[in-house]
C-alpha cells in the first residue's frame, strides 16, 4: 500500500493524473513483478509521508535509492537502524560532527529524526532495481520530483535547499532564489568529499538561515 501525506497528495495530484505517471506506474509494477526492487512499495513515497508539504523547512536532494538489500527506506542518504552506514552518509555525519562539535556515532544512519523536523530527504528517482544503480532513471520519476521541488519553490517561502554534487546542483534551476536559500557543495561520496564537502559547514549555515527567519534550528544530532 502506497502512503503519501494528504498535503503532498493535494499538491501533486495533477502529476498522479498525468499520462506519464500511468506509464511510470506500469513500469514500476512490471519491475516489481520480475525483479527485486527497492525501497519496499509502502516506502516509495516515505519522504513525502514523513515531511508534510506545509512543514518542509529544509530540502536535501539525492539521486536515487540505495540498491543493496535492507538499505533503502524512502529517505535519501538514510538507512534503517542496524544497517551498515554507507560511505556518503559516514561523510555527512563527519561533517556535522566537525561543523557543530557534535559526537554522532558513525554506526547509526536512520535520518527519520531529521524528516520529523521538516527536512525533506528527497531522491530524484524514487525506486531502483537491486544491485543496479540508476536503473529506474529516465522513466518519469524525475518529472514527478521536479514538480515537487517547483511546488515548494512557488508556494512556500524561506526553505533552505542543500544541494550536493553536480546532479543536485542542476536542480537549482527549479528554485526561486528570491524566495528561498540554496547552499551548494561537492557530493559527500568518498570520491569528492575532500573537494569541498568537508568544511562546507552547511549544517550550521542552514540553522543560521532558519533562525534569521524566526524558525527553530534543526537538531542535526537527532537521528533516530
Amino acid at each position: 500500500m502506497v502512503k503519501i501525506d494528504p498535503s503532498w497528495y493535494a499538491v501533486l495530484q495533477p502529476q498522479f493524473e498525468a499520462p506519464y505517471f500511468a506509464q511510470l506506474s506500469a513500469f514500476v509494477r512490471d519491475e516489481w513483478q520480475h525483479h527485486i526492487c527497492y525501497p519496499p512499495g509502502s516506502e516509495i513515497f516515505a519522504a513525502f509521508d514523513n515531511t508534510p508539504f506545509d512543514r518542509v523547512r529544509v530540502v536535501i536532494l539525492g539521486q536515487d535509492p540505495y540498491h543493496e538489500p535492507r538499505q533503502a527506506h524512502g529517505l535519501c542518504f538514510s538507512v534503517r537502524e542496524g544497517v551498515a552506514v554507507p560511505p556518503s552518509l559516514v561523510n555527512i555525519i563527519k561533517e556535522i560532527n566537525d561543523d557543530l562539535g557534535a559526537q554522532i556515532p558513525l554506526t547509526h544512519g536512520d535520518l527519520s529524526g531529521w524528516a520529523e523536523q521538516g527536512v525533506l530527504l528527497l531522491n530524484a528517482t524514487l525506486t531502483v532495481r537491486a544491485h543496479q544503480a540508476g536503473s529506474h532513471q529516465g522513466k518519469g520519476w524525475e518529472i514527478f520530483t521536479d514538480a515537487a521541488i517547483q511546488a515548494l519553490s512557488a508556494q512556500r517561502q524561506g526553505i533552505v535547499f542543500l544541494l550536493w554534487g553536480s546532479y543536485a546542483i542542476r536542480k537549482s534551476a527549479l528554485i526561486d532564489r528570491s524566495r528561498h536559500h540554496i547552499l551548494t557543495a561537492p557530493h559527500p561520496s568518498p570520491l569528492s568529499a575532500y573537494r569541498g564537502f568537508f568544511g562546507c559547514r552547511h549544517f550550521s549555515q542552514c540553522n543560521q538561515l532558519l533562525q534569521q527567519q524566526g524558525q527553530p534550528p534543526i537538531d542535526w544530532t537527532h537521528i533516530r
